[in-house]
């Protein structure tokens, strides 16, 4: 299990995944560009001492990474997205998994979505808009190890 973040907008959400991937030995992929400099200081406030523990690996696009993960074979990437019908909770996650989360401002472009092999929803209310990219990470990150049976 992988979590990929595509091009991250806000330092402190990537800090706390990068926490949350810590204490679960999940590796993280960020998708560049940017929206902040990895070094900021409200990234490693959000990620503390966890930071140096994660499995971190850079990608300098998304069609770098696209083919980084087509070339490993095994790996199906599932976009998080408020577009789409599928219940995460009904989905079946594999220990193989690359949950893809987008940018908090703009979420992922339509190719990038269409490239994803599946894509899940958090259903809330109809009121709301979406969820912290963080906590969704970690919804749908707790979901997957249950079912996978991979928490350490």
């Amino acid at each position: 299990m992988r979590i990929a973040l595509y091009e991250p907008d806000i330092p402190q959400n990537t800090g706390t995944i990068l926490r949350l991937a810590a204490c679960f030995k999940i590796s993280v992929d960020i998708i560049k560009p940017c929206g902040f400099i990895i070094s900021d200081r409200r990234l490693r406030r959000s990620g503390m001492d966890y930071i140096e523990k994660v499995n971190l690996n850079y990608h300098d696009s998304w069609d770098v990474f696209l083919n980084t993960v087509q070339n490993s074979g095994k790996a199906r990437i599932i976009l998080l997205t408020t577009k789409s019908k599928n219940n995460f909770i009904n989905f079946s996650f594999k220990k193989t998994d690359i949950l893809l989360l987008g940018r908090e401002s703009a979420g992922v472009p339509d190719h990038v979505r269409s490239q994803a092999d599946e894509n899940i929803v958090i259903p809330m209310t109809k009121e709301s808009r979406s969820l912290n990219i963080a906590i969704s990470a970690a919804m749908v990150l707790g979901e997957a190890m249950r079912q996978t049976n991979t928490y350490p």
